[in-house]
């Protein structure tokens, strides 16, 4: 099935291009979400006043993502943890942890932008990268400490 996509998908493409899925996954997933549009003559002739729109909403989520990306050089976040024996933590810190600490710090972020490829559970420093955009991201740095 032809689509048009309303929106960027990491593994499909960018918002207003035209490209043929599988026609269950168009059905069941893209369409219902609103990531796409079927692709007919009526959507065609729609899609060019639609990619207009479409590159305005790109540009400023593009110029808020990298004014988050200047916001956000040199931070750290402290997050505190009960320690057990050879300094390692109970339970870990996880996105949503990080989520928090960011969100203390007057930062609005979705933990989903965080990417961190497995819980840390140890003490120290630990750079996390934050993906905003494709091709805009950040790295902060998580200091975990020991409770006293």
């Amino acid at each position: 099935m032809k689509i048009i996509l309303k929106e960027n998908v990491d593994s499909l493409g960018k918002a207003g291009e035209m490209i043929k899925v599988a026609d269950g996954y168009a059905r069941n997933y893209l369409i219902p979400k609103g990531l796409a549009v079927e692709a007919s003559s009526r959507s065609m002739k729609a899609l060019e006043h639609e990619k207009n729109r479409i590159m305005q909403k790109n540009e400023t989520e593009r110029k808020k993502a990298e004014a988050m990306v200047e916001k956000m050089k040199g931070v750290t976040c402290t997050i505190s943890r009960r320690v057990g024996e050879q300094d390692k933590l109970f339970g870990s810190v996880t996105t949503k942890d990080i989520e928090q600490s960011l969100i203390e710090q007057g930062m609005e972020i979705d933990r989903k932008m965080i990417i961190l490829e497995e819980p840390i559970k140890s003490l120290g420093e630990f750079p996390v990268k934050i993906k905003f955009q494709p091709g805009i991201t950040t790295e902060i740095t998580i200091t975990v400490v020991g409770e006293s």
